[in-house]
């Protein structure tokens, strides 16, 4: 059983709205980080923080969507981590809502992998989502706030795996890459 968490609790400053809700292909952007992410898990916990929206309405008949609410968001994403890892037990995956392109054979190359933390890699640079085992969930689940996922990670050994995928390092920060990622195209089946 794998588990999804998908990071939507930032404040989008340099977008000045919520860019979870930008409509890319006729859906929201978090909609696509969530539907790919569901061929592959059980259940997918999203979590809110700056912008307390109630995500469901936009998923339809998808179960198993938990939306959980980061009331400590002003500590940063890793805040965010927290509070995502409370609610699962199982292996994970990790992805922020805004990092729409990313195929379902990207992450079931990680799932595949032998690694306890598993990272996609694409032309030489680190991406999401990240994979990490349920061994190592406790060890998470009690690190300090004032951490973060990158010192996290580095205490153990890290699976990097080449992926034919740029979608695994593209986020949507700015009014410039929204309008980049009409130029994308997936090219793994999913339909819009």
């Amino acid at each position: 059983m794998v588990e999804g968490i998908i990071l939507a609790g930032g404040k989008a400053s340099r977008m000045k709205q919520n860019k979870m809700l930008l409509e890319y292909k006729n859906h929201p952007l978090i909609f696509h980080s969530v539907r790919t992410m569901k061929q592959i898990c059980n259940n997918v916990t999203i979590v809110t923080g700056y912008y307390k929206e109630d995500y469901l309405p936009y998923f339809g008949k998808m179960r198993n969507i938990k939306i959980v609410h980061n009331s400590n968001h002003e500590n940063g994403m890793f805040s965010s981590v927290l509070k995502g890892v409370s609610e699962v037990k199982n292996d994970l995956f990790l992805i922020p809502g805004d990092c729409p392109l990313v195929k379902v054979e990207t992450y079931q190359k990680l799932l595949d992998s032998t690694g306890k933390i598993s990272v996609p890699i694409y032309q030489g640079r680190k991406g999401h989502p990240i994979l990490i085992r349920k061994e190592l969930i406790s060890s998470l689940k009690t690190e300090d706030i004032s951490s973060n996922l990158k010192i996290f990670r580095d205490r153990y050994e890290v699976t990097y795996i080449e992926v034919n995928d740029p979608g695994v390092i593209y986020d949507v920060d700015n009014k410039s890459d929204y309008q980049k990622l009409n130029k994308f195209e997936r090219n793994d089946g999913s339909e819009d």
